[in-house]
């Protein structure tokens, strides 16, 4: 499928049936598979053969759609987790040990800085968290002795900030280690950070992915470039023997291309079970092959929110960085030429409080705690998916008290539009009300 575009790998890479077969990807609804002699099942034990044995490790389904994302990313290989925060965890933890060090934003998603800065402490890896506007001087200088990967977001979930792929790539290749993406929010259709340095790139594929709100998951895709071999000493995990399958040293017998992966599939899941169900990973597929499809909407309907939105006086600031007026509009525009995604956040006048009444009175916005979904949702993040940040913490992470952040689905722009008017209306009302009785 390499000679295809991105759309047609949308609908058919992955998965190529042969005769008489299914059309769509066959759901392996089995826990386990049947070998005629234990000399074939050793063989898949001692990762001589190719193969299933347990559906706890990989599944032929979850792999189909794994060559999908892969193949949509431009990788070497992919993986498919339980969730987003498995394939963050797992990203994380298959290069990282006790005595490891991460830098990382100060900006990703509130969820996955708690597994940074709070679990991941207690096995003993530190990090140190940046501003995703750091210079290259500020960057380097946030480097320990065994640093073992930078990591960071595409566009940032909910402050929005666009990462400068090429800058934190640099810095990350200058110190011998990978740099570590998440690339949730545009998605390979609008953005390829492979293209731009990228070494791992991870996915919470129930946001756009899927689309629909129906199945959890997630995926990592190794880019197959960073040569583990030639950093050896930060990498022991992957560059010395594992005594736990045979002393096998998996970046020696798989190379750059699989090393990553295999070591995830073989140790990580085999340990810790973090599985996609195959049911789910035929979801996420139907979700796929439509993705080229819904991006540009959720873009349009996003860019016509937000410009919207600031022109009303009711609103103290927008951030959304298809906006000529965002300070990222030239880096998103270069990292991501068609658009972003249709996600908005921005701060009404009168905080919290005006924030609590926008969101009640919408009619169409339903308030979840989920995003990047066909039918448009939002949410305060600083009661909700950061709730568990201190006011430094959302400060450092460029969420206010009282933002919205309103995911843009597939409905009309028109609908989207003046639903959030009258939802305006409604508070500038209440507000004003409760002014003029105070006086």
């Amino acid at each position: 499928m390499d000679n295809y575009s991105i759309n047609t790998k949308c609908v058919q890479a992955g998965y190529t049936p042969g005769n008489g077969e299914p059309r769509q990807i066959p759901i392996i609804q089995s826990t386990t598979f049947k070998y005629d002699t234990s000399e074939d099942m050793g063989k898949l034990f001692d990762l001589e053969a190719s193969g299933y044995f347990y559906t706890r490790l990989q599944n032929p389904t979850n792999d189909y759609v794994a060559a999908k994302i892969a193949a949509l990313e431009g990788g070497s290989a992919a993986m498919l987790t339980s969730s987003g925060q498995a394939a963050n965890f797992f990203a994380l933890f298959n290069i990282c040990e006790a005595g490891s060090h991460i830098v990382a934003s100060s900006s990703i998603y509130g969820g996955t800085f708690n597994l940074i800065d709070v679990t991941l402490k207690k096995m003993g890896i530190e990090a140190t968290f940046v501003d995703p506007d750091c210079t290259e001087e500020e960057l380097n200088a946030a480097r320990r002795q065994r640093q073992m990967c930078i990591r960071d977001r595409t566009i940032a979930n909910p402050a929005l900030t666009v990462l400068d792929i090429e800058l934190f790539a640099k810095v990350a290749h200058a110190h011998g280690v990978p740099l570590i993406v998440d690339n949730t929010f545009p998605t390979p259709v609008n953005c390829r950070p492979f293209e731009w340095g990228a070494d791992i790139v991870t996915h919470s594929t129930t946001k756009y992915m899927d689309g629909h709100g129906a199945a959890l998951g997630g995926a990592i895709v190794d880019s197959g470039k960073f040569d583990w071999m030639a950093h050896a000493d930060k990498f022991p995990g992957l560059c010395t023997p594992d005594e736990s399958y045979h002393g096998i040293t998996y970046a020696e017998k798989f190379g750059k291309e699989g090393a990553f992966i295999t070591k995830c599939t073989s140790q990580l899941m085999r340990d810790l079970g973090c599985i996609q169900s195959p049911q789910n990973a035929f979801i996420l597929n139907l979700g796929l092959e439509s993705l080229h499809v819904r991006m540009p909407r959720h873009v349009e309907n996003g860019q016509a929110v937000a410009e919207f939105l600031e022109k009303q006086d009711k609103v103290e600031f927008v951030n959304y960085p298809g906006l000529p007026s965002n300070k990222y509009y030239e880096t998103a525009k270069k990292y991501m030429p068609d658009g972003g995604c249709g996600v908005v956040s921005f701060e009404l006048k009168g905080g919290r409080e005006a924030a609590e009444k926008f969101m009640k009175n919408l009619k169409l916005a339903a308030i979840e705690t989920h995003v990047a979904d066909a039918r448009t949702c939002c949410l305060n993040p600083a009661t909700s998916t950061h709730r568990q940040m201190n006011d430094e913490q959302l400060k450092a992470a460029g969420i206010p008290a009282g933002l919205i952040r309103i995911s843009c689905g597939l409905e009309d722009k028109k609908d989207l539009i003046a639903d959030i008017a009258q939802a305006l209306e409604a508070i500038y009302c209440l507000l004003y009300t409760s002014d003029a009785a105070d006086d």
